[in-house]
């Protein structure tokens, strides 16, 4: 009985020494890729990478040390590496074959980066989400929306659609229309508005505000109101254009607009 329980105690203790070794060696491995991933974050900054690629490689070399850590494990419990590799290969294979949007995802990232339609800090339309974008991964792009949500989009549903990128120039167009009543003179309205919006904070000089008739309505004329500003600025000028219609028209005693609706009368 004695001897059966030291065998027990000996084996007991070797198996606790394996796992207490095993999960030293996971905690010190894990420290070490974090030290390398930010030691390379710091090495393409000092080399003025830009910040997409810089997370982009950050995660690949992520992804590689952590397998590397996983096989380093498994031979020091004995596993033989080698077999292990084929293992892993056949497995990639199936997985591949069941994961192909996950694949298509990681493709789709790599033409992202090759061919950049935008890049982190970039407000854009992309997957059918409006936002700015604040990480573009192995697999997805992150884009935080105006109201400030975050969301995740695929990588290859985004490269598949449409992309649209607000900020690729150096302004872009707020586009308002003011509501004239009848009897209002149109162009004495338009050479109160542009000037005035040309004061507007941010809304830039080159090319100077547009302030067009662009229809006529029941109510009167319909002028096209339109200042240029750098898309951070799009919805401070957006609410500060509104506002100025508004005081505007309110100082040059505009009357309201109405519908005015013309009465026929059947001849008798």
């Amino acid at each position: 009985m004695d001897l059966e329980m030291t065998s027990f105690t000996t084996v007991a203790t070797a198996i606790g020494l394996k796992i207490t070794g095993a999960i030293l060696l996971y905690m010190i491995g894990r420290w070490l890729i974090s030290i390398a991933v930010h030691g390379l974050g710091r090495i393409l900054t000092a080399r003025n990478f830009d910040a997409t690629l810089q997370r982009y490689i950050a995660s690949i070399l992520g992804v590689l040390l952590n397998i590397v850590l996983v096989v380093a494990i498994l031979g020091y419990f004995g596993v033989e590496t080698t077999s292990f590799a084929a293992l892993l290969a056949g497995v990639g294979l199936a997985v591949g074959a069941a994961w192909s949007g996950l694949l298509a995802n990681f493709a789709a990232g790599a033409f992202l980066i090759i061919f950049r339609p935008y890049k982190v800090g970039d407000y854009v339309v992309a997957g059918g989400i409006e936002g700015t974008v604040t990480e573009i991964g192995l697999f997805n792009t992150t884009i935080t929306s105006p109201d400030n949500v975050q969301t995740i989009v695929g990588n290859n549903k985004v490269s598949g659609d449409t992309i649209k990128n607000f900020s690729a120039h150096g302004y872009r167009r707020v586009e308002r229309t003011a509501q004239l009543a009848f009897g209002v003179d149109a162009l004495d309205a338009i050479a109160r508005l542009q000037p005035a919006l040309a004061a507007i904070p941010n809304v830039v000089a080159d090319p100077a505000p547009d302030v067009e008739i662009l229809d006529f309505n029941d109510k009167g004329t319909v002028l096209a109101v339109r200042p240029y500003c750098h898309t951070d600025h799009y919805w401070q000028v957006f609410f500060d254009t509104n506002k100025l219609i508004a005081a505007t028209f309110g100082t040059a005693g505009y009357p309201v607009p109405f519908v005015v609706q013309q009465h026929l009368k059947s001849a008798d």
